[in-house]
Order: C-alpha cells, then structure tokens, then sequence
C-alpha cells in the first residue's frame, strides 16, 4: 500500500541524527540530452505559473500524468520554477489547487535534492498548517509529504518549531481504534503516523511525542489489525524505544503482547520493526519476562530461517541476543534449538547480523550445556575467525562468546589449536578500551583451562610486558579485567617471575586506593597470587598498599571480602605488613569473618588474625623476655 524501506534504510541512525542527505550531491548540469519529459513538464510550468484557477488546475492534473518517480521529471519541476509555484499554491484558499499541488509534490519529494529544497522554500511550514485543515484528503496528503521531506535533520527540526508533532498526534487522537474504520480514517492514521516515524529519528522529536501525549495512542494503535497503519506504528515505536521513557511505557502499557503478537504477521517488514523494537528493549529485564511470558521466544526462533531477509534477520538475532541475557530464555532457546540455527549464521553474514549472533551466542554460553552444543555445531572455528575482524562492537561480542565457549576444556583445546589465545592477546593491543577489557576478561578461563598454560602464555613474546602495563590504562574496566587475567598468569611461578620484572607490584599498588568494588575483587586477587614470588610481600608493603586493601574489608560485598582476605593473609607472612594491618584495625573486621560460611574467606581470615598475633607475641617476648 505504501513505500516505507527507503525511508528506514536512508535515515536509519536512531538517536545520532546522522543524516546521509544533509548534504545533496548536485547533479551535473548539462551532462546529458533532456528528454522528452523534461521539455513536456517545461512546457506545462507556464500555465502553472501563470494561469487562472482552472488553466493551473489543468497544468497540474496533466502534470501528473507523467511518471513523477522518475528523476528527470522531478528535476524538470525544480529546474523551471514550478516547485515555488507548488507550494505558493499550498497557501491559497483554493483546496483543488493545494490538492493538486500537494500530490505532486508527495511523488516529487522522494527526490534528495528536492525535499531539500521544499525545506527552504518554506513549504515544511505550510503543510504543518494544512494539518488543521477541515479537509480530511488535504491533511493526509500534507501528513505523507511532511513523511517524505523530514528525512533529514533541519526538516524534522522545522516540523518540531511550528507545532507539527502536536497536530499529527492530535490527528491519530481523532479517529478511535474500531473495527469499523471508514477508509479515509484508516488514510489519516498511516499518514500522521508515517510522518512521526520520519520525525521520530530525532531526539528532541522523541520527547515532543512523548509531551503531546503519543504514547499512549501508540498503545492503543497497536491493538489494529491493518498492516499499514502498524508498521509506521511500530516503525515510531521502536525509533523512540532508545528512550528510557518510552521502554517504560513500552513495559507498562501493554505493548510487548502485540509486538510479539506481530512477529507472525506475512509481513515481513513489520515483522522486522517488531523484533527491532524488542531488540531496543530487552536490555530491561522485566520486558525480556515478558517476551518470554507472552511466547514471544518461539516465534523470534522461527524467524532466523527467514535468513535471506538482512534487515529482519538483524533484528531478530538482536532481539534473541538481548533476550538471552535471561537464563530463562536461554533455557527457551535450547528447547527450540536456536544455538544450533545461530552457528550456522556465524558466517557470510552482515556485520550487523554478525554481531547479533555472536551476541546472542556469548550469553548462551555462560549454561553450561550450550558450551558443548556450540562445539558439536561447528561453532568454535567461526567464531574464532571472527577474532580477527576490526569492528569494535563485533570484537567485544566475539571475545565474550570465545571466553565463555573457554570454560569448557575440551573447547580450550581447539581454540588453542586454531591460535585463538594468541588472536585475543592480541587484542589487548587494539586502541579500544572496550576491546582490551573484554580480550582480557576471555584469557581469564583460557589460561585456567588449557595445558600447560605457563608454557602457552611464555610462548607469546612481549605477551607478559604488554598485560602489566595495561594496568597504566585509565579505563576501570580495563583495569578490573586486566587484574583478573593476572591473578591466572600469576599461578604459574616462572611467569609471575617476569611480571615482577616488569613492575606488576608498583603498578597494582597504585591502584589501590579505588572504591569501586568490582576493581577492588580482583586487584586482591592479583595482590594475593603476585605475593608468591621473592621479596614481592614486602614491596607491596613498601609500595604503600596494605592499609588500603584493609579497608576493603569494609566493602559490603562478601566477594571483596574473601579475596581481600587472602591477600591480607598472604601479605601477613611479613612483619610491617602486619603491623600496618593491625593499626589499620583489621583484627576486628576479620574476627566476624571467621564465623562465615565461606569456608575460603574463614581461613584466609583466620590465617591472617593467626600472623598477626604470633608477631604480637613475639614482639612481647622479645620485649618482656
């Protein structure tokens, strides 16, 4: 019924407002013999121009008979003036004459050069007006115009400025959800509708939306039964769904049932703007619920065989990455046997797919289960190629997956054979911190789960000196991961040896003073596995980071605590150490440790309070005699 992809495709950066045709490319004038079109519409324009009321009515009714798709005519209009006269006529009194008008300007407005030059001949102005009009066939032309020409920033701008919002979300306000429609109430809600979707790509759009009360006639439109007045409807919904607001009311109002509902519609573009409206969505837990609740899983599984359509295949691996981040769904998802649909995506795919995909695979593979169905399907050496790749978003997706599949021995195995520790090292070097975390964070269980992985990590040169001075980053993510990575390298003695050389103690000591908890885990747990070689207890007392680990003993998260007693533990086997610890007031926070149920964190405390007071005593003794 109508054309809306192009519309999706050219302006489909939500919240960023990048427009691909803020600026026009100019043709080049007299490149190529006019035809015949050009010179027919060019004999036309002077009775547009300058006619009476019926002779301009003529022109435009002959004006239409030409095929006004297409580029040389739309330019003919331009070129002789007429699109002036187009929309000087839009301002007159007479509706024949602003019809005519505004239906070739509807066709014409496809055009890039064209829209842009509706915008500054005044024209977004003047059909904002129209949309007060008692006529209800001028006000849906004007409404599916103001669709095509707010494409690009400065226009949706336009619209916002004149009260544009306002009016086309009055206009879905006065025609009730019924089953008993007349057409011209079904035309008014698709184009008001197709217009907020174009002026919905802008933030300050979004939230004018939300002020005029659009919400809730989004709700109440979704609960219809007409292709074209859902996908504008929902095309809106999931444009503003990157809005907190909008995700709540998206929550509270009812709408995941119809979005899920829709996902079986035939067709497939609105299928699309339902999984991407999902997508947006599920990173809130209770939506991802009720996706799950509403059957949404099965449907969203059945739609990957669709995998010839990108558009709707983006969006709904998007929507099953986003939804697996629930274990439930997960669980959901193994039934209906989606990991095993999701490797067979894991190549000649788009990088939008690409990420979604391994996306969804990376939260899949923290169950246990699905770490062996990835293996079975073939899925370890595609996901391994994927390391090489060079979007950030995708490498950060890929490393997760290949971290979790890690877990698993017999995955660390053929992750080792197809040189994926050493791509991931590699990745530490790559300029983006979220990268380097996520890199990090996947060497974790592949040093604890392959063999002989003190020789692995050796092997890789510059490997040891390039993860310590990571700890200079300034990304505390980056610096939480790369902490983790080096409390597994650390167990191997001969690799904690060259780290020490490298300077681990100074740089992990000076991070101590953080209050981020996440951070202070596993700094202690780096602390505490570095204490094993030399004289590296007494350089972290000398470097200053026993009384500030003491005081993570106050943290409210019982895994500080455990990791922050072994540390103290291990540094306790050196006498400053311990006197610091006991001017710092640790004996008493690690006596209510003792009693825990933590059996690690109960000897680690009690070990650390048994140093200490064997110091005290020999002090007395040599004291007292």
């Amino acid at each position: 019924i109508f054309s809306k992809a192009s519309i999706s495709l050219e302006d489909s950066e939500s919240s960023s407002e990048t427009d691909e045709d803020e600026q026009p490319v100019r043709r080049q004038e007299g490149s190529t013999d006019l035809s015949a079109e050009y010179w027919g519409i060019q004999k036309l324009a002077k009775y547009v121009k300058g006619g009476d009321p019926t002779a301009t009515l003529i022109a435009l009714c002959s004006m239409r008979d030409f095929n006004l798709s297409e580029e040389t005519c739309q330019l003919a209009i331009k070129d002789t003036g007429c699109l002036e006269v187009l929309i000087n006529l839009l301002d007159t009194e007479e509706i024949k004459c602003q019809t005519g008008s505004l239906k070739i300007l509807k066709e014409i407005s496809q055009n890039i050069l064209i829209r842009h030059a509706i915008a500054d001949l005044g024209g977004l102005e003047i059909m904002v007006k129209i949309l007060d009009s008692p006529d209800t066939n001028l006000k849906c032309l004007a409404a599916e115009t103001i669709a095509n020409v707010a494409r690009f920033k400065r226009a949706r701008k336009i619209v916002r400025k004149h009260g544009g919002i306002k009016k086309l979300v009055e206009l879905l306000q006065s025609i009730s959800v019924a089953s008993s429609y007349q057409a011209k109430d079904t035309e008014t809600v698709r184009c008001a509708a197709l217009a907020l979707w174009s002026c919905s790509k802008s933030t300050k759009n979004k939230k004018a939306i939300r002020k005029a009360g659009g919400i809730p006639l989004l709700a109440r439109w979704l609960k219809c039964s007409h292709a074209n007045i859902l996908i504008p409807m929902v095309g809106t919904l999931q444009e503003c769904a990157s809005e907190p607001s909008y995700r709540l009311a998206i929550r509270t109002e009812g709408m995941i049932e119809n979005l899920v509902k829709n996902l079986s519609s035939e067709h497939e573009e609105l299928q699309m703007h339902c999984a991407s409206a999902i997508f947006k969505c599920a990173e809130d837990e209770e939506i991802r619920d009720l996706v799950r609740k509403h059957e949404g899983l099965q449907p969203l599984s059945a739609l990957l065989d669709k995998s010839e359509n990108k558009q709707l295949l983006a969006a709904v691996t998007g929507a099953i990455w986003k939804c697996a981040i629930s274990r439930e769904n997960v669980l959901k998802f193994q039934e209906y046997k989606t990991i095993e649909t999701l490797v067979t995506l894991l190549t000649d795919q788009p990088e939008e797919v690409l990420i979604n995909v391994i996306g969804a695979l990376g939260e899949c593979c923290q169950e246990e289960e699905n770490r062996g169905t990835i293996r079975r399907s073939g899925g370890i050496a595609p996901m391994v190629t994927l390391l090489t790749a060079t979007n950030p978003a995708l490498l950060v997706n890929v490393n997760k997956a290949v971290g979790g599949c890690a877990m698993e021995p017999e995955n660390m195995a053929i992750i080792d054979s197809l040189d994926g520790v050493r791509l991931l090292w590699s990745l530490l070097k790559n300029p983006n911190p979220d990268v380097q975390a996520s890199a990090a964070w996947a060497l974790c269980p592949c040093v604890e789960n392959a063999k002989n992985s003190g020789e692995m990590v050796r092997s890789f040169v510059g490997g040891l000196e390039l993860i310590v001075n990571l700890l200079k980053s300034k990304d505390k993510e980056v610096l939480t991961s790369v902490c983790a990575a080096i409390a597994n390298i650390a167990k191997d003695q001969e690799n904690l040896a060259v780290m020490t050389d490298h300077g681990v103690v100074p740089l992990l000591s000076k991070l101590a003073n953080t209050n981020n908890n996440k951070l202070r885990r596993h700094l202690a747990e780096a602390i505490a596995h570095c204490c094993m070689w030399g004289s590296n207890r007494v350089a972290f007392g000398e470097a200053k980071a026993v009384a500030p680990l003491a005081r993570y003993l106050k943290s409210k998260d019982p895994l500080v605590h455990r990791a922050t007693a072994q540390a103290l533990y291990q540094l306790s086997e050196d006498p400053n150490n311990c006197v610091i610890m006991h001017e710092n007031g640790v004996v008493k926070l690690l006596l209510a440790m003792v009693g825990s149920t933590d059996d690690t964190l109960q000897e680690a405390a009690a070990g650390c309070i048994a140093n200490i007071r064997r110091l005290a005593l020999a002090t007395e003794k040599a004291k007292y005699g």
